[in-house]
């Protein structure tokens, strides 16, 4: 147990966790396919991760240095993924905490560094990306130790460790000197040195969390954690304690460690250690492995509710069954209960009308998901995203997020504004160097539909950050949206002619030869009400010509919306249609005729009351 360290890696999107990890990797000359070790990313192995630039999965690494064995766990940075970070923390002994020598420390880092503070972890501080043109080392360690002492950090922890580093050359030294150092050794000496080994007794009856759990064709479910107690042996006999707290005996027919980025069969690891078994069917996250004579269960991991919901269906549009491989209810729904074996902070209900509402932590969260679903070969449809709303001592409450703004001095008063429709609340604002930092309390449901209008409005300029804040009473009198949608007449191929005779309506969504149906949502009406267009006119052939009309004729780049966009975008009445070829937005009642009589039976059950 002396030779192992358990370390999760912290660090807010985008300050350069994952390319650190890569060159812990590297120097160690930890043994990689070719292909692996000459990418950037190496951790970030999920197609979408290396899309968005982002971690979203926890995911295992392991280094030896001399002769102790690093286990290095890389932890998500953004708080829609928290279920991920508050798992995968409990296997750790100790942290690195990445802060970026420009930006100081960053909301997301506040989420996860509370969650480790609040498990007593050990924090060892590195400043990163100290050769960023403009890069403050001081100010981001002071910023640091203000936030430490701001999560009520104690004596133990206020005494970290600091060290400077630029993970993209796989350098670090204690001065934040980057002529003076050499590699990445000091971390790794600062790793041996600051965090301690793990806390476990051999002799004590065997007690093994479970905090992530992998597929594999061939050995079935892999459940992964750490061992707090006692010797795990290859083919032993185990107990598997569930939530609920019923015991049922089982055999492990394959047993791993992690060495490098891949598992190694073994035949017996000892307390401390991170460990992968196979054998167990039914184990999910936050159970217990026990010793079958004497079955103790470990806590069960605590997860913070979800904020948000969204409600999946079976795609029934005109085009329906067309661009996916599985679009049956039977497969929608294996498919999302299938995503509650490995994601502990997602909810799936299913209701009388065979439509699953899918509780997430965010609209990023959920987004993902349904993302992962689409590339999958899944149809689908979703429904506009909803705050989850509680009862709280006989009162209504609504999720409130803490949002941080960074935005250059000419674009804070529409910023304000903009929050201020929004029921957004100021409580910090300051300025440097021409920057204004804002910092407001406002609904979740507030933030709907806002970062695309963030953006607009600060012509891309502007960095928006979330997290949770606590549930506070509803205020009520919420605004819908100031733009009705531009939606089709007809089922056809768009024409240039139709769409041009349109585009003074609005902004369009799509362009010309796009095949629509009657009921699409093809663009975003100027005014707050929707019209039904016929962009799929042709223009009627005659003898005549009109002399230069070619000229005159100018057609405006349509708007193309991706799927967090058109999550974004629609309204109560409209869907949001998922196939792998196409995201689609659409109204619920695809015919005008259907559309109107429904909003007639809406207001007469209002005028009877």
């Amino acid at each position: 147990m002396k030779n192992i360290r358990n370390i999760a890696i912290i660090a807010h999107v985008d300050h350069g966790k994952t390319t650190l990890v890569d060159a812990l990797l590297r120097q160690s000359k930890t043994e990689m396919k070719k292909e692996v070790a000459a990418q950037e990313m190496i951790m970030d192995s999920n197609e979408l991760e290396r899309e968005r630039g982002i971690t979203i999965f926890s995911k295992n690494a392991s280094v030896m240095y001399g002769e102790v064995k690093i286990n290095i766990i890389d932890t998500p940075g953004h708080a829609d993924f928290g279920g991920e970070v508050e798992r995968v923390l409990n296997m750790a002994d100790g942290c690195l905490l990445l802060i970026d020598a420009k930006e100081g420390p960053m909301p997301q880092t506040r989420f996860v560094l509370k969650k480790a503070l609040e498990m007593g972890h050990k924090i060892i501080v590195v400043v990163n990306k100290i050769d960023k043109p403009g890069a403050c080392p001081e100010f981001a360690l002071e910023a640091t130790f203000e936030l430490f002492l701001e999560l009520g950090a104690g004596d133990h922890s206020l005494d970290f460790p600091v060290l400077y580093a630029s993970g993209r050359d796989g350098k670090a030294g204690l001065q934040a000197d980057l002529s003076k150092m050499t590699d990445i050794t000091p971390v790794f000496d600062a790793i041996v040195e600051h965090i301690p080994s793990p806390i476990a007794d051999i002799s004590k009856p065997l007690q093994m969390l479970v905090t992530s759990i992998a597929p594999d064709d061939f050995k079935g479910r892999i459940a992964i954690g750490r061992i707090h107690n006692g010797v795990l042996k290859a083919g032993q006999e185990v107990v598997h304690i569930n939530r609920q707290g019923a015991s049922a005996k089982c055999r492990i027919t394959s047993l791993m460690t992690f060495a490098g980025l891949g598992r190694l069969e073994a035949e017996e690891i000892k307390a401390g250690d991170i460990v992968a078994l196979a054998g167990i069917e039914d184990v999910t996250i936050g159970e217990t492995i026990a010793d079958p004579e004497n079955p103790t269960a470990l806590p069960v991991i605590n997860i913070d509710e979800p904020t948000v919901k969204m409600t999946f269906m079976v795609n029934d549009s005109p085009f329906a069954g067309k661009e996916g491989e599985f679009s049956t209810t039977r497969q929608i729904r294996q498919r999302l209960f299938k995503e509650l074996e490995t994601d502990v902070s997602l909810k799936v209900e299913e209701n009388d009308k065979n439509q699953w509402i899918v509780s997430g932590r965010g609209e990023l969260h959920l987004a993902i998901l349904i993302e992962r679903m689409r590339r999958e070969g899944y149809e689908f449809q979703v429904s506009r995203p909803q705050v989850i709303l509680r009862e709280i001592n006989g009162k209504t409450m609504t999720p409130y997020e803490k949002i941080f703004i960074e935005v250059p001095d000419q674009y804070q008063g529409v910023v304000m504004q903009k929050m201020g429709v929004r029921k957004g609340e100021l409580k910090e604002m300051r300025n440097h160097n021409g920057i204004a930092f804002l910092e407001f309390i406002i609904p979740t449901r507030g933030l709907f539909g806002y970062r695309n209008e963030f953006l607009t409005d600060t012509k891309g300029l502007g960095i928006i950050n979330t997290i949770f804040f606590e549930y506070m009473p509803d205020q009520g009198n919420w605004k819908e949206r100031d733009n009705g949608s531009l939606v089709a007449t007809e089922t056809g191929e768009t024409r240039l002619y139709g769409l041009k005779n349109v585009q003074d309506r609005g902004v369009l969504f799509i362009g010309p030869a796009v095949t629509v149906y009657e009921g699409q949502v093809v663009g975003q009406n100027s005014r707050p009400n929707d019209i039904r267009v016929n962009v799929c006119k042709e223009k009627q052939l005659s003898n005549m010509r009109s002399k230069g009309e070619k000229n005159r004729e100018h057609f405006n780049v349509p708007k193309l919306m991706n799927l967090e966009d058109s999550l974004e975008y629609i309204g109560d009445d409209e869907l949001v249609e998922v196939t792998p070829k196409n995201i689609r937005i659409r109204k619920m009642h695809l015919k005008e005729v259907d559309a109107k009589r429904a909003d007639r039976a809406e207001a007469g059950v209002k005028f009877d009351y």
